[in-house]
């Protein structure tokens, strides 16, 4: 009998890192690797990772909360560069980023609501370049 909650989702370490479509983001400048879904508590955990001069756009969600905790690199989060240890906190509704980084960066991200790729609660706040 496994010990692990039947709601609780839990990956072995092989997960794939794929690309991430993000609206507005840099084309194929955005990598994730799902590392855990609690679908009855909404919660997602992802690494995601920003390639060298990539840009995730400010922007808010409706449905929950997110938070990044820095494994690599500089995340720049509305201009202020974040190293390694760094951690932020979003809460829902509130525009954040946007998100970029110089020389690549990894960060533990962590959501308070399923993200949907088919229809992602992910609302840019800023003009159309």
């Amino acid at each position: 009998m496994s010990d692990t909650p039947p709601s609780l989702v839990v990956l072995d370490g092989t997960a794939p890192e794929v690309p991430f479509a993000i609206p507005g983001a840099t084309p194929g400048g955005i990598t994730a690797t799902l590392i855990n879904v609690d679908a009855a508590r909404g919660l997602v955990t992802t690494i995601i990772r920003i390639a060298p001069g990539a840009r995730i756009p400010a922007h808010f969600h409706r449905d929950g909360a997110e938070a990044h905790y820095v494994l690599e690199g500089d995340f720049i989060n509305a201009g202020v560069v974040l190293g390694p240890g760094s951690f932020v906190t979003h809460p829902v509704g509130t525009v954040h980023g946007p998100h970029e980084s110089r020389g690549g960066c990894a960060v533990l991200t962590l959501q308070t609501a399923f993200v949907d790729p088919a229809a992602p609660d992910f609302h840019i706040a800023e003009p159309a370049p």
